[in-house]
């Protein structure tokens, strides 16, 4: 699973490895052997019974005893972090909370419009242009301005971790690349302690979880590799398929794009982490007729399991009961936010550069090999040129250096009962567009949103009235077979960071 072949039609592999049975033995890397899992319903039944297949990977047998090698490239993603991802019991509820709480601070709408001017600052750098590789100047650059500032990271700071995190990914230097992010999270978290303001990292220090500098540390691995890698082959999978399927381009030019439904292909078809979900049996177990021994690593494939010819219906639009967002206690805790993100990027594009068209034909884009990812190489587009957006204010990038009169330092995490948002005035449209505690803050007050873009879907005259807050246009309530909360160029290359720099610099 981590050669070019593989990379290039995984559909084909999942559906030999099918023939026999729920689950597979499959080569991760050189040396790194796991069971794949291909069958939505068994796929559903190693996500929602943490009492036989766990998540502590400090259970793999072949790894404690030598059979992997540690700087296998695998390893980086698969070994055992003192963080929610890799935790069971007591430990990932404590570890969990203190990422759910986290990110329930966070506005959605001060997000929408956050990625809505980060996209226009760099749809202007590309636009007079008449050509992109949309993934290196837009899908990969997007989701680094965002949790620069969700997370208060510096920019120098963010180019080493974008290269250690794409490192990891694509198994290339692998230890090297842990070891980047890991230094560069110290010197993040050093900064915080020093400069706490309203963002992740300082929400994290302030819980009453009371995080270790180890558990903060890899608390932010997880956070941070899921919000800028999958979010970049989201977004890139989704323009993907808007620019190269018929039934989606014929939208497009009729300015009626259903950006939803390309999200929900897209999340079915090609979910940006495709295979994950490392699970550990905690005993020697027969599965479906597969006998899994204890300790040995189980792959969940989304993407084999959402492709099961076995589901009952092949409808899609409107359909999320994928499993891209994985399922049970590890499931994505901020899926919502990532869907806006995705979706507040792909309509503001549209809207910017409604002619973009592939500069090459859709069969000959390369995939990246390795085993977890479904992700391009590139997007190259043409289009014509097209002027500048005009004046606008830039985001603002240092969220404890302008605070509303009177917030304060960040609060600590005193009561979840009464959001602090229920006891301050609503703020006014000035103060809106400040950071500080009312921009990332969750507030049931403030429930519209920026004027919807020509792609947002119309709202259904038979559709009840909202009881609650409307995180955003881009992500309406839709029909799932499954509970779930509310949805809330050719040009020279430059480095992602190089024109994030002087972003922050105000050039």
């Amino acid at each position: 699973m981590y050669g070019p072949d593989f990379a290039a039609d995984p559909h084909a592999v999942y559906a030999r490895l099918r023939t026999l049975g729920p689950a597979a033995p499959v080569e991760l890397a050189p040396g790194a052997r796991a069971t794949l899992v291909t069958d939505y319903r068994a796929a559903l039944e190693v996500l929602r019974t943490p009492e036989i297949f766990g998540k502590d990977a400090r259970r793999w047998r072949a790894l404690a005893d030598g059979r992997v090698a540690p700087d296998n490239p695998v390893v980086p993603m698969m070994a055992y972090r003192p963080n929610c991802l890799f935790s069971d019991g007591e430990a990932h509820t404590r570890l969990r909370q203190a990422v759910t709480d986290s990110l329930a601070r966070i506005d959605p709408n001060a997000l929408r419009g956050y990625v809505e001017r980060s996209a226009d600052t760099l749809i202007d750098r590309f636009a007079g242009l008449g050509e992109a590789d949309l993934l290196g100047a837009y899908a990969k650059t997007l989701p680094l301005l965002v949790f620069q500032q969700l997370f208060g990271c510096p920019p120098e700071l963010g180019d080493r971790l974008v290269e250690g995190f794409s490192g990891i990914f694509d198994g290339v230097d692998s230890e090297r690349a842990d070891a980047l992010i890991t230094s560069s999270l110290v010197e993040l978290i050093a900064l915080k302690r020093e400069q706490p303001g309203a963002d992740m990292t300082s929400w994290l220090m302030a819980h009453h979880a009371r995080l270790s500098d180890e558990e903060l540390i890899h608390q932010h691995v997880v956070l941070i590799g899921a919000g800028t890698e999958p979010q970049q082959n989201l977004i890139a999978n989704a323009l993907r398929l808007l620019l190269s399927d018929d039934r989606f381009a014929g939208d497009l030019a009729g300015g009626s794009m259903p950006v939803e439904d390309a999200l929900d292909e897209v999340l079915w078809l090609d979910p940006p982490m495709a295979n994950y979900g490392v699970h550990y049996p905690v005993q020697d177990v027969d599965f479906g007729g597969v006998p899994l021994a204890a300790g040995e690593p189980v792959v969940v494939s989304f993407a084999a399991a959402n492709t099961d010819p076995a589901l009952l219906t092949t409808r899609r639009t409107g359909n999320r009961a994928h499993l891209a967002w994985s399922a049970g206690p590890h499931h994505c805790p901020a899926k919502d936010a990532a869907r806006l993100i995705a979706a507040v990027a792909v309509e503001k594009l549209l809207d910017r550069l409604p002619d973009l068209e592939l500069a090459i034909p859709a069969e000959r884009l390369v995939w990246r090999p390795g085993p977890f990812h479904r992700a391009l190489t590139a997007l190259p587009v043409r289009f014509p040129p097209a002027p500048p957006a005009g004046p606008r204010p830039a985001p603002v990038h240092d969220l404890s250096a302008v605070r509303r009169p009177g917030s304060g330092p960040v609060p600590p995490y005193e009561s979840y009962e009464q959001p602090r948002s229920a006891q301050q005035p609503a703020p006014s449209p000035q103060q809106a567009d400040l950071p500080g505690d009312s921009r990332w803050n969750a507030s049931p007050a403030r429930n519209a949103g920026p004027a919807p873009s020509r792609f947002s879907p119309e709202p259904s005259p038979l559709s009840p009235a909202p009881s609650g807050p409307v995180p955003s246009g881009s992500t309406p309530p839709a029909a799932t077979s499954t509970a779930r909360p509310p949805a809330s160029g050719p040009a020279a290359q430059r480095r992602p960071w190089s024109f994030l720099a002087e972003w922050w610099r105000g050039q």
